[in-house]
């Protein structure tokens, strides 16, 4: 039996007249490749889309706890002490003790009241340790009533039980066990990534138009005047973008069910199954929840038009490098040019360094990809999440 040690997600989408993502002054991001500026989509953003997203495919449908990121879960944590019956003056006491004792960075403000819970940078916390803090420090309130007993308590739990915190089912939140958790906290544990995501790009140069746009005063319209109540402008894009996504199995697995990520291929198959199902559902993502902003005036809804994966044992690469040289716009059927190029990619590839990697596609077009098999996105997910369940035979590899 043959196990996935990594899955490569290849992806083309098309977006018309979007805002996909903006830099600081509220212009497409761009990024300069090969021979031109293409406009891109930060990794950041697509995690983020895809954390977020409701549908079936979501993240949150898979029974695993979730998590937070943000400036304020000292506060969280204070409301959460008050709902379940402590005192104000308490729950603000355990939130400062919390963070005295080294729980999230104090680069926060440093002004007395529930303000002196708000962080210097947004942190990613696990809804389990979330519950699990407010659990022990309102049983530490009942033994310590003052102030300054509890906050000493409360540093005292932190050191004492910060393997117990580690140790938690899930504790650091799904989120965490797929993008990774960098923190400098003396009590939460980092945790690497197992999922990396690359910036996409258009594979051909930048199509960038400035907006001009006008809002009309309902009211003034209706009195004779002009009806104008602004002038405004923004930047839309246009592309076709190719992304690309890498699963590292092991460190998923391990991420998940707590093991040692060096004993993936011997643990058993309900230890794999939670990250089949986790893989299931964000290939399902990737193909379908699409990043953008200013939804309500461009609607940057889109599907993949091409999908492919990669399995097999050999480190990851990306097929970047087809789209160097920015392909021409004045072309027809650009898409299945683009789908040519990564198909020519493949073969150098395989030519030069002979990997051997089973592959699976789906495509609007009449493409072919090389030692791939075309399936649909639904045969695609199940195949995968198969795959890493239960392997593959050696036949089945090509």
């Amino acid at each position: 039996m043959n196990l996935p040690r990594f899955i490569q997600i290849h992806t083309l989408h098309n977006y018309p007249g979007a805002l996909l993502n903006r830099d600081d002054a509220g212009l497409a991001k761009r990024l300069p490749y090969g021979d031109a500026i293409r406009t891109r989509i930060s990794s950041q953003c697509l995690k983020r889309h895809w954390r977020m997203a409701k549908d079936q495919f979501s993240l949150t449908n898979l029974g695993v706890s979730m998590a937070v990121r943000s400036r304020v879960t000292l506060e969280l944590i204070r409301k959460k002490l008050i709902e379940g019956g402590l005192s104000e003056a308490l729950a603000q006491s355990a939130g400062e003790g919390l963070r005295d004792a080294g729980l999230l960075d104090k680069g926060g403000k440093e002004s007395k009241g529930k303000e002196a819970l708000e962080t210097g940078q947004a942190v990613l916390m696990g809804y389990a340790e979330i519950d699990y803090l407010v659990k022990r420090c309102s049983e530490l309130a009942q033994q310590n009533t003052e102030a300054k007993a509890l906050k000493a308590a409360i540093a005292n739990f932190l050191k004492d039980e910060k393997k117990n915190i580690e140790a938690l089912k899930h504790g650091s939140g799904l989120e965490s066990a797929l993008f990774g958790r960098m923190v400098t906290s003396d009590v939460l544990a980092s945790r690497d990534a197992a999922v990396y995501v690359a910036h996409a790009f258009t594979v051909h140069e930048a199509q960038v138009e400035n907006d001009y746009f006008t809002v009309v005063d309902d009211l003034l319209r209706e009195a004779g005047e002009q009806g104008s109540a602004g002038i405004f402008d923004t930047e839309l894009a246009s592309g076709l973008y190719y992304g690309y996504v890498v699963v590292d199995v092991p460190q998923l697995i391990s991420n998940l069910e707590g093991e040692s990520a060096k004993d993936w291929a011997v643990l058993p198959t309900e230890k794999r199954e939670l990250a089949g199902r986790v893989v299931h559902h964000l290939l399902s993502l990737i193909a379908t929840v699409s990043p953008g902003a200013k939804r309500g005036s461009t609607a940057p809804f889109e599907w993949a038009k091409f999908l492919l994966v990669e399995v097999g044992e050999w480190q990851p690469r990306s097929l970047a490098g087809a789209f160097q040289n920015a392909l021409a716009l004045n072309q027809p059927a650009i898409r299945e040019v683009a789908v040519q190029m990564l198909s020519d990619e493949i073969s150098k590839l395989d030519e030069a360094y002979g990997a051997p990697l089973d592959r699976r596609f789906l495509a609007l077009d009449k493409v072919t990809v090389p030692n791939g098999q075309r399936l649909s996105l639904s045969d695609l997910t199940t195949w995968v999440q198969t795959y890493i369940t239960q392997g593959a035979e050696p036949a089945q590899v090509v």
